[in-house]
């Protein structure tokens, strides 16, 4: 089924409400790294990045 103008609006809305954006540039071959070390762990690479930012945060 075609994503739909509504679920779009719907998407658009949602992203601008309840998310904030954070652009993250790394070194060429950081990238695939992360995204190894997320698929190992079963967790999208947005997630893994998340959870290592808050794993420092609390051993500060």
């Amino acid at each position: 089924m075609p994503y739909t103008e509504a679920q779009k609006r719907a998407s658009i809305k949602y992203m601008t409400e309840k998310t904030d954006d954070i652009r993250l540039r790394v070194p060429k071959g950081l990238k695939a790294k992360y995204q190894n070390a997320a698929k190992e762990r079963g967790i999208s690479m947005t997630q893994f990045i998340i959870n290592c930012v808050e794993n420092e945060l609390k051993r500060s």
